[in-house]
């Protein structure tokens, strides 16, 4: 794709717009719901595995420190619930914690692979893959997806611990209240991590033929970082302002909210993918265009050829 064609008046507009009919008319709103279940249950076990990997080398104030780091990335509605269980899980033991952990690993392992099997089904079925996987390779993917996902986040919370570290540190040194001006660093990283995350995603796990594009792959991850953090806005502004789940749930209303933010996570996930596939064929179609046929004789290349021969 040339700057012109990316310049050109109402290409974004048209590409988000068959974007969506593409993500919502292939029923994916199936393997939203399977990755959002998934993915619900898979998240305790996850923080067992954390926290108990994290106090092999850390403190219990450090522990407590990168559990804020995690629980900062859900909506206010759904901490109570994260940050109980984070807490009870900094001041268990640390053989308490690793027996727990052992357990949560079998569990979290089956309900992360399982919800990353779903996903990368919506992908394929969004990029109108015809041909699927084996049941190994496909298997096979899903279990690297799954622990690629899992070292990026916790490289990325890691980083985050980091520099609200540095900025605290900075801040003491200084003499000044708060926090520095590398605060707003530990707000972008997460929104990196994603964007790497999503764009190796689209890139190598949703053709099957052969990889993603990088320039569509790239814009796919942007795009679905972005929705993921409106979304994240909105749905706290709905389950705390609008439709407070507490009322109607009770006790599981933090479950309820928790679902919902994953779901629509999910959501903005899927369009990244059908973002990236539109961009790609219109990519293709563009070439298709600027290629001359093949029964098209060009007259002055003829002439030329017989002033030649003669």
């Amino acid at each position: 794709m040339t700057r012109s064609v990316l310049k050109a008046p109402g290409f974004w507009g048209g590409l988000a717009v068959r974007a969506f009919t593409r993500s919502w008319g292939r029923d994916v709103m199936l393997y939203t719901g399977g990755v959002s279940f998934f993915a619900l249950l898979a998240v305790f076990p996850a923080i067992a595995i954390l926290i108990g990997f994290y106090k092999l080398g850390l403190s219990i104030s450090e522990v407590s420190a990168q559990a804020t780091a995690l629980s900062d990335l859900l909506p206010k509605a759904a901490q109570t619930i994260f940050q109980g269980e984070i807490t009870r899980l900094s001041n268990a033991s640390a053989r308490t914690v690793s027996a727990q952990s052992a357990f949560a690993l079998f569990v979290g392992a089956y309900a992360a692979h399982r919800g990353f099997k779903a996903l990368l089904a919506g992908l394929n079925l969004i990029h109108d893959e015809t041909e699927p996987h084996g049941f190994f390779k496909f298997n096979l993917l899903a279990f690297f997806v799954a622990i690629f996902a899992f070292a990026l986040f916790t490289v990325v919370s890691g980083a985050v611990v980091t520099v609200r570290i540095m900025a605290h540190a900075s801040s003491s040194a200084a003499g000044l209240p708060g926090r520095s001006g590398m605060a707003p660093l530990d707000a972008f990283l997460p929104a990196i991590g994603l964007v790497i995350g999503l764009t190796l995603l689209y890139r190598y796990a949703m053709s099957h033929r052969a990889p993603v594009a990088w320039l569509p792959a790239t814009a796919g991850g942007l795009v679905a970082t972005l929705m993921s953090v409106v979304s994240s806005w909105l749905c706290a502004i709905y389950v705390e302002q609008i439709a407070p789940l507490g009322a109607t749930y009770g006790s599981v209303g933090a479950v309820v909210v928790l679902l919902i933010w994953l779901s629509w996570n999910v959501n903005a996930i899927f369009y990244g993918g059908a973002f990236a596939t539109e961009m790609e064929l219109a990519a293709k179609a563009r070439a298709i265009a600027d290629t001359p046929p093949a029964d098209v004789v060009n007259l002055s290349e003829r002439r030329a050829g017989r002033r030649s021969r003669s």
